[in-house]
């Protein structure tokens, strides 16, 4: 068996500990805090509710205070139940524990709608005269971004039956398509292997071996298509019906409003990265199927490594001192929260059957600690996947000052820690790397990473605006949205790729589509804007003044979504709706092109 087809010796990989949350499923603690989650939020909604317009600002701000504590307890309670669950979606048990956690999560979640729903009802001259209050101004970012959707707000009645109603909607189609993916089997060579393990060979040195696991992605997917795109009709239907009732202008506002972002700065874009497609992803695999003396790629080569590498493996100990010293270049503070990651069994490292085929971090509670879910592999793509992750864990870790209703980030710059710390640890790669063809690998490597982060993200974003606005017309059928899979896939990738229909239900597999629709030009998002950040980082550091760019960087970080993102890069004189803004961004990726040339 080839060795990219068995599991190199990455050496020891840790598990992570959710008993810091609690014990077990069974634990007394988590049947405690449930019970008294329920108890508090009956109390709570008999105390308050259909009274907070005539609560001054100081008796609102207790009354949030109050809110909070008991939704921080519900969201402990399901970051338990989704990490578990993340650990072996395969085991039913461990299912059932799942969904019985959001059932009954949300049911006590009923008793504290009405408090939201209050808030938003409150005229502006009312709400601002509560503002004037010091207790409740500090409450202000949680009850802008609240507010922000008020004018898509139903009535009462309405709201509870959409969140009752999300356990056998919504949350039970995401789980089919979990635990459905997970359980799928590809055969390669002789071994059945998770969707996770066959990605990963597309990245193998042996050119038949990338064939094999392609083939056999495209049949097993193939074959289980009706019911992917079963899911994704309904889930899309849910959604159109939704937000028909909410009155938003287009399937994706509901989104960009939840992200705090103007549709015109993500229109910008997409129709920049579009107008980018021949002169980044394009060009980029012509050049590279000149390198291996093609005319044209196999669909299944374009992860390939470069002619000559030798596919060597990093171990688990050498990915955490490569990302850890390239943080510890930039910021020895940033670089001390990531190694608490490594000091804690805050990570789920290695891959294994059932477990979620991805990589995740999540911030459960400010009262806790971030998690991180990986399936390292040991390539070079590993190491960065894992400074990505450790970008949000560190992101997320230093949120928590902003306590539970102020702590999140909105999607397009929670995606600028991760990236960030990507290109930290790319950076801090290439200046120790001298030799031609070794630095010719790791910039190609880069771009490829690049690509798939700007490029094919925004094509899975048009993929997306594509298949909701067609769902309209009626039902789609898996063929169909093949058809429009592939002609996303054809224009930004360009002319240098060969296709099979082996490929055409690729798009299956891809949660980001399921979970959270229209996320995914959030990447994209943090990629451009990394790039700009990351070259005043270099001004300021040739000018000696790095470390002040740093206080600045973990100081904007730390606001979490507390600001405005032009209040937060304005002191980096950024600004994402001057249309120059991403072009500058994507002119980046188009030097590293450049440099591969003349490489």
């Amino acid at each position: 068996m080839p060795d990219s087809l068995t599991t190199a010796d990455l050496g020891p990989m840790p598990n992570w500990d959710l008993s810091d949350l609690y014990a077990g499923p069974d634990s007394p603690a988590l049947k405690a805090d449930l019970d008294q989650a329920e108890k508090d939020g009956i109390a709570f909604a008999k105390q308050y509710e259909g009274k907070l317009a005539k609560l001054s600002g100081a008796d609102l701000a207790k009354a949030i205070a109050i809110y909070e504590r008991i939704d921080e307890a519900l969201s402990k309670i399901m970051s338990y139940a989704g990490l578990l669950y993340a650990s072996n979606m395969a085991d039913p048990a461990i299912g059932r524990f799942y969904q019985g956690m959001n059932e009954r999560v949300t049911a006590i979640s009923v008793h504290l709608l009405f408090f939201t729903l209050e808030i938003n009802r409150l005229e502006e001259h009312e709400i601002q005269a509560k503002l004037r209050d010091k207790a409740l101004a500090a409450y202000g970012p949680f009850i802008r971004y609240t507010r922000v959707f008020r004018p898509h707000q139903l009535s009462d009645e309405v709201e509870k039956l959409l969140m009752e109603k999300q356990v056998v909607g919504r949350a039970s189609w995401m789980r089919l398509f979990d635990e459905h993916l997970a359980d799928l089997r590809f055969p390669v060579r002789g071994k059945d292997l998770t969707s996770a393990e066959a990605l990963n060979l597309l990245s193998s040195t042996d050119p038949a071996l990338r064939r094999d696991a392609a083939q056999a992605l495209g049949e097993v997917l193939g074959k289980n298509q009706r019911i992917f795109a079963h899911i994704m009709n309904t889930l899309i239907k849910e959604k159109e019906i939704e937000d028909r009732w909410r009155s938003y202008a287009q399937p994706w506002s509901a989104r960009n409003m939840g992200n705090h972002v103007e549709d015109e700065v993500v229109d910008a874009l997409l129709s920049s990265v579009r107008a980018a497609y021949p002169r980044l992803s394009h060009r980029y695999y012509a050049l590279k199927a000149k390198w291996f003396g093609q005319d044209k790629l196999d669909y299944w080569d374009r992860n390939a490594p470069l002619p000559g590498d030798d596919d060597a493996k990093i171990s688990w100990e050498d990915a955490k001192r490569i990302v850890s010293n390239a943080y510890g270049r930039f910021s020895p503070d940033m670089a001390a929260i990531g190694q608490k990651f490594f000091d804690n069994p805050w990570i789920d490292v290695p891959p294994r059957p059932g477990k979620n085929p991805g990589a995740f971090a999540h911030p459960v509670v400010p009262s806790a600690h971030p998690y991180l879910l990986l399936n390292y592999m040991g390539r070079t793509r590993d190491v960065m996947t894992l400074a990505h992750e450790l970008g949000h864990g560190v992101h997320q870790y230093l949120c928590r000052a902003q306590g539970h209703l102020q702590a999140s980030t909105p999607l397009t710059l929670a995606e600028t820690a991760s990236v960030f710390g990507e290109m930290l640890t790319f950076r801090s790669l290439l200046d120790k790397t001298t030799d031609k063809a070794a630095r010719k690998r790791l910039l190609a490597g880069k771009v490829e990473d690049m690509i798939n982060t700007v490029v094919r993200q925004i094509a899975f974003y048009q993929f997306e605006r594509k298949l909701h606005s067609e769902r309209r017309e009626g039902e789609l059928s898996a063929e169909r949205i093949a058809d429009i899979w592939m002609e996303v896939q054809k224009e930004s990738l360009g002319p240098a790729f060969r296709w099979e229909d082996s490929y055409r239900p690729y798009w299956t597999y891809i949660g980001h589509f399921v979970h959270a629709p229209f996320y995914v030009y959030a990447y994209a998002f943090g990629d451009c804007l990394v790039n700009s950040l990351y070259a005043a980082y270099q001004e300021a550091a040739a000018k000696g003044e790095g470390d002040v760019f740093a206080d600045k960087y973990i100081k904007m970080l730390s606001a979490a979504g507390t600001l405005h993102h032009g209040e937060l890069l304005a002191p980096f004189g950024l600004d994402l709706k001057d249309p120059a803004f991403w072009n500058k961004g994507l002119g980046l990726l188009e030097s590293f092109i450049d440099e591969l040339e003349r490489l």
